[in-house]
């Protein structure tokens, strides 16, 4: 039975003010995207000096690491409800500068249990802040009348490579996690300042009053489904890909961070060409395409497990994942008859759990079998997307 997404959503009034240049909109709609993807970069990149500085185990650094995402997940419920209430534009201005600051928290750490609080904050303040940017990009998609929901989250993926250069830098330069992180949080404030004014103002129409916890509506349930399988994929590769090439393919010490590289790389590339390859095939051949390659790419690297192989499959399944999330978000932003804040709010809740149960599942299945056996799992899941999708009809 397919589902209708009605390309007419409940969106935020007023959308936008003809005064304002919209390519200043959408450049500061990307900003925020890049902001957020900074902070959560810098903090990825100063994790084994926080690890070596708290004295911790990898058991107990995975345990505190855990804070995070259910920070994230507490308040999944919340955020959606203060995104339709307030508007958000007044979300977004707010909780990045929190982001910010509660990442300066986390290089003040001297203890475990602090590191796991300000990680449960972190995640809190970086939950707002993806519902609330995520809005702001399905609202600016509307204005532009055609796809770049992807572009946005392109911006995010050059943040992970931004933010891993500026931790390089400051490593090198002796500077400490506190020290590096108010430096990018003094950065995110002054560019929330003179990007904030540009973002879509106003708060959301009053649509079909609904509780998080009422009953599944059966189009987000599908897209949260689909997003569930490409999280998990993304979990996977980016948690699994080094022990792959070091395990599975044998690449040398100096090459072990190919397959991780190659699958970033073209992951930012795809979010970049991804809004005109979604004009041109629409929504759903190009989420059906996306699971193809996701499971083209798993099966070739689990095949023919060499260095160049791999590398290759990495590259294509880079490319899979790189539009489906983005997508997903803006064909749920688009629901006819619940808010963009909430549809968002409920579709990443499922999502997530992909990203957070991925990687434990590629490490049962390698126990009970091999890394090979993981990651043909995987791709099997990829291949999920475009059954899932096709019981879709999307609108374009």
């Amino acid at each position: 039975m397919e589902t209708d997404i009605d390309i007419e959503p409940i969106d935020e009034q007023p959308l936008y003010s003809n005064h304002i240049d919209k390519r200043k909109m959408r450049f500061a709609v990307s900003t925020f995207y890049f902001c957020q993807g900074l902070c959560f970069a810098s903090w990825a990149s100063r994790i084994p000096d926080i690890k070596h500085a708290l004295h911790l185990s990898e058991a107990g650094l995975g345990s505190i690491l855990l804070a995070l995402p259910v920070g994230q997940l507490l308040t999944l419920p919340f955020s959606g409800r203060l995104v339709t209430k307030y508007g958000s534009k007044a979300i977004l201005s707010f909780a990045i500068i929190l982001y910010a600051l509660e990442l300066t928290n986390l290089g003040w750490a001297t203890q475990a249990w602090q590191l796991a609080l300000a990680l449960f904050v972190f995640g809190i303040c970086g939950n707002l802040c993806n519902i609330a940017v995520n809005t702001q990009g399905v609202g600016a998609e509307k204005i532009y009348t055609r796809p770049i929901m992807s572009s946005f989250h392109g911006a995010w993926s050059i943040a992970g490579f931004t933010g891993a250069l500026i931790g390089l830098l400051m490593v090198n330069l002796h500077l400490t996690p506190h020290d590096h992180f108010f430096i990018v949080a003094a950065l995110v404030i002054l560019i929330t300042f003179f990007a904030k004014q540009y973002l879509i103002a106003g708060k959301t129409a009053a649509g079909e009053k609904k509780k998080f916890f009422s009953r599944p509506d059966p189009l987000l349930t599908q897209l949260g489904i689909i997003a569930f399988c490409c999280m998990a994929t993304e979990g996977s590769m980016f948690d699994w890909s080094g022990v792959y090439f070091k395990d599975v393919v044998k690449a040398p010490e100096k090459l072990v961070i190919v397959g991780y590289a190659s699958f970033m790389v073209m992951m930012a590339t795809g979010r970049f060409v991804g809004d005109k390859v979604i004009a041109k095939l629409g929504r759903k051949k190009t989420l059906q395409v996306n699971g193809i390659l996701i499971f083209t790419g798993l099966m070739i690297a689990v095949i023919l497990p060499y260095i160049i192989t791999a590398t290759f499959g990495f590259l294509i399944v880079g490319f899979g994942v790189s539009c489906v999330v983005p997508t997903v978000y803006s064909a749920a932003g688009r629901h006819p008859s619940i808010a963009p804040g909430m549809a968002l709010a409920k579709v990443s809740s499922v999502g997530f759990l992909g990203f957070l149960m991925g990687p434990p599942l590629i490490g049962y299945i390698a126990q009970m079998a091999s890394l090979r056996y993981s990651y043909a799992v995987i791709g099997l899941i990829g291949l999920c997307i475009t059954v899932m999708v096709s019981k879709l009809k999307v609108m374009d």
